[in-house]
């Protein structure tokens, strides 16, 4: 799953982010969800979340789905 679904998104999980600083390389930090910051229900490059290391990024991959989801 990607992260441009504000649904698919929840504190707890575990995501790849690109942040701010890494977006000219595209690397990707792991980390857990701790907030949503963006407020719409969809974004082109990915969800805004602050990972609770307290850093900010936008998912680009969701790692570990919800139990009983496939993916």
């Amino acid at each position: 799953m990607d992260g441009r679904r504000r649904q698919d998104i929840h504190p707890g999980l575990l995501v790849e982010v690109v942040l701010k600083r890494d977006q000219a390389t595209g690397q990707r930090t792991r980390g857990i969800v701790r907030e949503i910051l963006t407020p719409s229900p969809t974004h082109p490059r990915g969800i805004k979340v602050r990972l609770a290391s307290g850093e900010v990024g936008r998912v680009q991959a969701i790692l570990r789905p919800e139990k009983g989801e496939s993916g």
